[in-house]
């Protein structure tokens, strides 16, 4: 398994989708198997878990940085 490609997947569907956020936001692990569509080992989905955490919070920093530039 891709794991860098199935949190690309994660993160495309959980930014686009506002329920799938909240519940990711819940319960992560519940939302990444059910975008997935795979019950994965807790060593692998915990991988997973982190790496879209990592992912949406450097998007979000970027937009903020990206906010900030247009201000100067």
């Amino acid at each position: 398994m891709d794991i860098k490609a199935e949190i690309t997947k994660v993160v495309d569907k959980v930014t686009k989708d506002e329920k799938l956020m909240d519940q990711f936001k819940k319960n992560p692990v519940k939302a990444v198997e059910s975008v997935i569509g795979v019950d994965l080992p807790d060593d692998v989905i915990n991988k997973v878990v982190d790496g879209v955490k990592a992912k949406i919070s450097i998007d979000k920093l970027g937009g903020i940085a990206g906010n900030l530039k247009n201000l100067f």
